[in-house]
C-alpha cells in the first residue's frame, strides 16, 4: 500500500512537472518566439506525459498541453451572449480624417488631458476569451458584436493562448515581485471572477502560402487571402482541423468581470504582455495626434515586412476616464478610430454594366469586368454605386479602369484611365425603368440612389422574403435563393401525371404566384400539394420548410421588427423599439416627436418608421400576419404596461442581487423608461448593489451617486407584476 502511495505521488509530481515545462516551453516558442530546446526533446516530454495521463486519466485536465485538441468533431456552435459588446471601430480613410477625430475627442473631453495608444489592425477575426478563476472557459467570435458563437475547442488549438493564466511562466525571471502574482498589482481593486481577453485571431503569411501548396497538389481549391483562411479555419466544426492550420493570435484588450481593469489602456496591454498573452509588440503610446500620425505613416510603408496582414492602425484614446466621458454610439466607441491604409488598386476593363434592385428599391450599378487579382482576391464585378458615380467619374463601357477595395473589403471603380480610350468605348445609359418590372424609376429629391417605386416588384420581394427568412431575421432555414424564384414567379398548371394544362385556345394555364408578399408565407401549408409539385421539392423538403415557417411565428417582436425591413432600422434598433413599446400596435401608434426622443433613434429613422407605418398596404400586412397566428408582442406573460417612473435616468447594476437576476433587473428597468449602462459615471442616477459589488460601488461613492439594494429597486419602479 506505501509503496503504490509513494508510485502515485511520483506521477502526480512528473505530471506537474511535465505541464509546467511544456507550458513554459509553448510560451517562449509560441509567444516570444525564443525557443530554448529543440522540437525533438519537446516531443519527447509530450510523449511523456500523454503516457503518464493516461495510466492516471483521473489526474487530466482541462489546462493541460495535451488538451488543446479536442477528439472528436463538435456538431455545432452554440450562439453567446457578450457581456459587453464588442463593437466595431468607426474608420478614417486619410491624415485629416484622423485629425478631425482628435479634435472631436479633444472636444468632448471637457478640456481633460488625455494621450494615445497606436496598435496595428490585424486583418484577422475578433475573438473573446473568457477565463474563470484563471482556466479558460470559453473561446467567442464577434459576431454582429452582441452575440457570437461559441469556438472554445477551436480557440485552445491556437499554441498562444494561454490555457490558464500565468501558467508556464515561472522560470522567465520576468517582471517578478509585484507582476508575478496575478491579482497583487495595487492598480487592482478586488479579484476579478471572470477575466476576458479580446483579440484577433490571424493566420501568419507563410503558413497561409504552404496551406495554398497542399490544396493545390490536392486539386482543392485555394483560400482567396489570410483573412479568409483565419474566418473558415475557426468556423470549421473538427478542432483537428483547425490545430493544423496554425492560427495564431494578438491580444488588445482586457476585462474584469465586463469592465476595463486599468484606469489606462497601455497599462492593460502591459498585464497582458507579463499575464502571458501574445501582445502585437508594435503597439506605441503616443503623447499627440502628431506622433499617432507619423506611426501610421511608418507602417504604411512597412507593413510588408510583418509576417502577417495588417490593414491599417487602431488608434485609441489611453485614460479609460476619458474613454467613458466620450461614450459610444450603437455600433462604435467614440474613443477609438481605425485608420485605413490606402487601398491597394488594380487596373482591368470595364466590360459591361448590370443593374441590381434591393428590397427598398435601390437600384445599383454593377461593373462587370475583365478579372483581376486586387490584395489576394480575383475581382470580377466592381460597384459603381449610383447615376451620379458614374457621371462624376466619366467611365464608359469598354473603358480601362482603376479597381480597388473600399476599407480593403468591397472592391469599386475609383478611376478612369483616358489615356488607353481607343475610341470603341460607348456611353453607359442609366435605365429610366426597372431592369425588372419596367416601371418608370424615381430619385427622390436629395437622394443619390435612383429607385423602383413598384411595391410589386418582383426584386424587391425577393430581397425582402430572403431578408425576412434570414437568420438574425425570423429563422426561416431553407428559404433560398432558387426556391424564392419559384414562390414568386407565376407557374404553369398541371395535372396528376404532370402534363401542362390547357385552356380553350391551347395555351398553357398560367397560376399566380405562391407569395405575393411575406404574409403569403403562412399560408403556405393551405397550398402544400402545390409547394410539393415545386422543382427540387418533394413532400419531405416541403414539410420541412412548413415546419420552419410555423416556428418562426414565435420569433419574437424584436426579429420580427427588423425582419419587416423598414428603412433604417437594423437589429438593434429593432431590440430598442421591441423593449420600448413591447407590441407592434403601439409601435404603430407612435408619433414622429416620440420616436425621436428615444435614445439611439433620432429624427431620420422615427420618420422612416411613421411612413413605414402609414402605407395601408403595410397595415394591411400587418393584420393578415396576426390572423396567421404570428406574434405581434413581446411575450411578457400577461403582464399590464407599467408607468414610465424611470423615464430619463441611469442605472448601474453591480454585485449579485438576492432574488433578481441581472438581465430581469434590466428588463424591469428599462420596461419603466430607465437605461442601464456598464460604468458609472456622473450621468449615472442610481447604482444598484448586491453582493460582490466590485469597483463600481466604490466609484459610485467617489462620486456621491446613490446607491440603492434590489427592495429600493422594486419600490422606486413598483412591484413587478
Amino acid at each position: 500500500m506505501a509503496e503504490r502511495l509513494r508510485e502515485a505521488k511520483s506521477i502526480e509530481q512528473e505530471i506537474a512537472e511535465l505541464r509546467r515545462e511544456l507550458l513554459e516551453h509553448d510560451y517562449r516558442y509560441y509567444v516570444l518566439n525564443q525557443p530554448i530546446i529543440a522540437d525533438v526533446e519537446y516531443d519527447a516530454m509530450m510523449r511523456r506525459l500523454r503516457e503518464l495521463e493516461a495510466q492516471r486519466p483521473d489526474l487530466v485536465t482541462p489546462d493541460s498541453p495535451t488538451q488543446r485538441v479536442s477528439g472528436q468533431p463538435a456538431e455545432g456552435f452554440e450562439e453567446y451572449f457578450h457581456k459587453r459588446p464588442m463593437l466595431s471601430l468607426d474608420n478614417s480613410y486619410s491624415i485629416a480624417d484622423l485629425r478631425q477625430w482628435a479634435e472631436r475627442c479633444e472636444k468632448l473631453a471637457g478640456g481633460r488631458k488625455f494621450d494615445y495608444v497606436a496598435e496595428l489592425k490585424i486583418d484577422g477575426l475578433s475573438i473573446s476569451l473568457i477565463y474563470e478563476n484563471g482556466l479558460l472557459v470559453r473561446g467567442v467570435t464577434r459576431g454582429d458584436g452582441v452575440r457570437g458563437e461559441v469556438v472554445t475547442q477551436n480557440v485552445r488549438t491556437i499554441r498562444s493562448v494561454p490555457l490558464r493564466i500565468g501558467e508556464g511562466r515561472g522560470s522567465r525571471g520576468e517582471k517578478k515581485g509585484k507582476q508575478a502574482s496575478l491579482f497583487d498589482d495595487e492598480a487592482i481593486s478586488r479579484q476579478p471572477k471572470e477575466i476576458e481577453v479580446r483579440g484577433e485571431v490571424y493566420l501568419p503569411k507563410e503558413v497561409f502560402e504552404e496551406i495554398n501548396r497542399e490544396r493545390t497538389e490536392q486539386s482543392l481549391p485555394t483560400f482567396a487571402n489570410p483573412r479568409n483562411a483565419a474566418a473558415g479555419t475557426m468556423r470549421q466544426l473538427d478542432a483537428r482541423i483547425v490545430a493544423e492550420r496554425r492560427l495564431d493570435i494578438f491580444c488588445y484588450q482586457l476585462l474584469f468581470d465586463g469592465e476595463a481593469a486599468f484606469s489606462t489602456h497601455y497599462e492593460a496591454l502591459e498585464w497582458m504582455k507579463h499575464a502571458g498573452f501574445k501582445v502585437n509588440p508594435h503597439s506605441r503610446l503616443c503623447a499627440t495626434i502628431d506622433e499617432v500620425i507619423a506611426f501610421c505613416d511608418q507602417w504604411a510603408e512597412g507593413r510588408d515586412e510583418l509576417n502577417y496582414e495588417i490593414d491599417g492602425v487602431v488608434v485609441k484614446v489611453n485614460q479609460v476616464a476619458v474613454q467613458e466621458k466620450l461614450g459610444a454610439t450603437a455600433k462604435s466607441p467614440r474613443w477609438a478610430i481605425a485608420y485605413k491604409f490606402p487601398a491597394r488598386q488594380a487596373s482591368t476593363r470595364l466590360l459591361e454594366v448590370i443593374y441590381q434592385v434591393g428590397r427598398t428599391g435601390a437600384v445599383t450599378p454593377v461593373a462587370v469586368l475583365e478579372p483581376v487579382q486586387l490584395a489576394g482576391t480575383t475581382v470580377a464585378r466592381a460597384s459603381l454605386h449610383n447615376a451620379d458615380e458614374i457621371e462624376r467619374l466619366g467611365v464608359m463601357k469598354g473603358d480601362w479602369v482603376f479597381i480597388e477595395k473600399s476599407g480593403e473589403i468591397i472592391p469599386q471603380v475609383v478611376k478612369v484611365i483616358p489615356e488607353r480610350r481607343t475610341g470603341e468605348e460607348t456611353a453607359i445609359q442609366f435605365p429610366t425603368h426597372c431592369p425588372v418590372c419596367q416601371t418608370s424609376l424615381v430619385k427622390p429629391e436629395g437622394e443619390a440612389v435612383t429607385r423602383c417605386p413598384n411595391p410589386d416588384c418582383p426584386a424587391k420581394l425577393k430581397a425582402w422574403l430572403l431578408h425576412f427568412a434570414a437568420r438574425r431575421a425570423m429563422r426561416i432555414e431553407g428559404l433560398g435563393e432558387a426556391l424564392v424564384d419559384q414562390l414568386i414567379s407565376p407557374r404553369v398548371k398541371r395535372d396528376k401525371k404532370g402534363k401542362p394544362v390547357k385552356d380553350e385556345h391551347g395555351q398553357p394555364v398560367i397560376l399566380p404566384p405562391l407569395v405575393r408578399d411575406v404574409a403569403d408565407l403562412y399560408h403556405l401549408a393551405e397550398r402544400r400539394d402545390e409547394l410539393i409539385a415545386l422543382e427540387r421539392m418533394g413532400e419531405k423538403s416541403a414539410d420541412n420548410l412548413l415546419a420552419q415557417i410555423e416556428a418562426s411565428k414565435q420569433a419574437g417582436l424584436a426579429r420580427l421588427i427588423y425582419a419587416l425591413g423598414i428603412r433604417h432600422v437594423g437589429e438593434r434598433t429593432a431590440q430598442i423599439l421591441a423593449d420600448h413599446y413591447t407590441s407592434l400596435e403601439r409601435l404603430a401608434a407612435a408619433t414622429s416627436e416620440e420616436l425621436a426622443a428615444i435614445y439611439e433613434i433620432g429624427e431620420v429613422v422615427a420618420a422612416a418608421i411613421v411612413d413605414w407605418f402609414k402605407q395601408p398596404r403595410n397595415r394591411s400586412l400587418l393584420k393578415r400576419l396576426a390572423e396567421a397566428g404570428v406574434s405581434l408582442e413581446v411575450e411578457r406573460g400577461g403582464r399590464q404596461q407599467v408607468a414610465r417612473v424611470f423615464e430619463g435616468k441611469q442605472f448601474v447594476l453591480t454585485g449579485t442581487l438576492p432574488n433578481m437576476k441581472r438581465e430581469e433587473a434590466k428588463a424591469f428597468i428599462e420596461e419603466r423608461g430607465g437605461r442601464v449602462t456598464g460604468s458609472v459615471s456622473k450621468k449615472t442616477d442610481y447604482v444598484v448593489a448586491g453582493q460582490e459589488a466590485g469597483s463600481k460601488l466604490l466609484r459610485a461613492q467617489e462620486l456621491g451617486i446613490q446607491i440603492i439594494d434590489e427592495a429600493q429597486l422594486l419600490a422606486l419602479g413598483g412591484s413587478r407584476s
